[in-house]
């Protein structure tokens, strides 16, 4: 295992270990192959076919389904969760995820997020918020990008409202070290 896929897999690791504690997960019923044709309905086929497919299990523990070769990691819409979302992420975002699930300060790298089979219901101001309730601003947004990183404090213009238009492109969790820029693809 090189380096940078020991790091990828101690993301990954801690990226299922927040997801279940934001949104606790009971055991996935899914078969091996309808959660890799899920994880790979995050993205574009030719990004898909190549990227690392992981799923979790009920204590947060990754286990890699398949191995990639183009440094993405595609994950399998999480059924207890809000929204279908199946996602998948370059190793910038992953080190960006990491970083937001740990609530440290993100790298100062660029990176790209794709969920194109489904959407992320979230709050719009709230990182860490659970569900919808009062003054977190729960959001939908269907098939869309992310581009996180500082890439979202340079990209001036795009409306950083509690309560955006999610059928144009907006900024998410702004003003926290986790601002990112949606871009629906619809």
């Amino acid at each position: 295992m090189t380096s940078h896929q020991c790091g990828s897999t101690v993301a990954v690791g801690i990226l299922a270990a927040l997801v279940i504690t934001v949104f606790p997960q009971k055991a996935l019923a899914a078969t091996d192959d309808e959660m890799i044709a899920s994880a790979m309905a995050a993205a574009p086929k030719p990004v898909a076919q190549g990227a690392t497919i992981v799923a979790m299990d009920d204590k947060g523990a990754s286990r890699t389904l398949r191995p990639g070769t183009n440094g993405f990691t595609c994950m399998p819409d999480n059924p207890t969760t809000p929204g279908i979302d199946p996602m998948c992420l370059d190793a910038n975002a992953m080190e960006w995820a990491h970083a937001w699930m740990g609530h440290k300060q993100p790298p100062d790298k660029i990176g790209f997020i794709y969920m194109l089979a489904g959407g992320s219901d979230a709050s719009n101001t709230d990182p860490y918020a659970k569900g919808p309730a009062t003054g977190n601003h729960w959001i939908t947004t269907g098939a869309h990008v992310m581009v996180v990183g500082p890439a979202a404090k340079m990209m001036a213009g795009y409306p950083k409202s509690a309560d955006p238009d999610a059928t144009k492109p907006y900024v998410m969790w702004g003003g926290t070290p986790y601002e990112h820029v949606m871009i629906p693809m619809q």
